[in-house]
């Protein structure tokens, strides 16, 4: 029988997890990267940490450029582990994710166009449904895969703030509630993997990826972070104040500002076509 490989990265995790470094950390950010951990562990469990090379590192990397900053977090994470097996573990390996170039900050994500909203009928229906919820909800997008069913409660819905890590009771939209009763149920989330689990982020993320490469080069610069972005412009187009859609979507000031100004030039712009269109129609 084959010798079982020792200091194997599920060692590794399970010796970070139970460690005051990792128990210490906020929920929110335990939450952040148990997700990285766990993709890491499922894949790599049974292989030696020391097998792993600064190639492997840099393709994981580039295997995820199409979203650079969950690419960023893997690297992140990897060197993180690398460093306690060294530092804390004593563990004789090297940190061969130090110093690998990251993507770093991207451009704010874009908000959605009004073509590529009226395509979702065309989504996976693991796709359109958190559409609607983080449209519905002005969640991030882990949050709302990871919404219950017993979130919901007559007209109010509680939705979570993954920054800050409190959960807050809101005005669930009629459409939403719509969309939620006309789907069948499959256990205790709405997007469930069982009927106690939900669907993992990766998951539905390579979904949405497949068919946004399906509706050709244009859909490419938008994700589903940007559908966010849109209900924030949805609720200011509606005539919201700062503090209403900061009610809902626990947004920054400054970043309501930021998508206020362009909700803003957009209706702004719309009002002044029609205007002119009209004074043309009279002439």
């Amino acid at each position: 029988m084959k010798k079982p490989e020792k200091d194997t990265w599920a060692d590794l995790i399970r010796a970070y997890r139970t460690h005051p470094k990792f128990t210490r950390l906020a929920t929110s950010t335990k939450r952040a990267y148990d997700r990285i951990l766990n993709e890491i562990a499922e894949k790599n469990a049974d292989k030696p940490v020391r097998s792993l090379t600064r190639a492997q590192v840099r393709a994981i990397h580039a295997k995820y450029v199409d979203t650079p900053r969950r690419a960023d977090w893997m690297v992140q994470i990897i060197s993180l582990l690398l460093n306690f097996a060294r530092q804390t573990l004593d563990w004789k390996v090297e940190n061969v994710a130090e110093g690998i170039e990251l993507y770093g900050k991207q451009r704010e994500f874009e908000p959605w166009p009004d073509w590529m909203i009226s395509k979702l009928e065309t989504a996976p229906a693991n796709v359109r449904t958190v559409a609607e919820l983080i449209l519905g909800t002005g969640q991030r997008p882990n949050a709302a895969i990871n919404m219950r069913h017993d979130d919901f409660h007559g007209e109010w819905m509680d939705v979570l703030d993954e920054k800050t890590d409190t959960r807050i009771e809101v005005y669930s939209p009629p459409s939403l509630r719509a969309f939620l009763a006309s789907q069948p149920k499959r256990g205790a989330h709405i997007l469930a993997k069982n009927l106690t689990e939900p669907l993992g982020y990766s998951a539905v993320e390579k979904a949405f990826r497949a068919w946004r490469a399906s509706l050709g080069e244009k859909a490419r610069p938008f994700t589903l972070h940007g559908l966010r972005k849109l209900a924030i412009i949805r609720l200011a187009e509606a005539g919201c104040t700062d503090a209403q859609i900061q009610s809902i979507t626990n947004q920054t000031p400054e970043m309501i500002a930021y998508y206020r100004a362009r909700a803003s030039r957009k209706r702004l712009s719309k009002a002044a076509i029609t205007l002119v269109e009209r004074n043309k129609s009279e002439t």
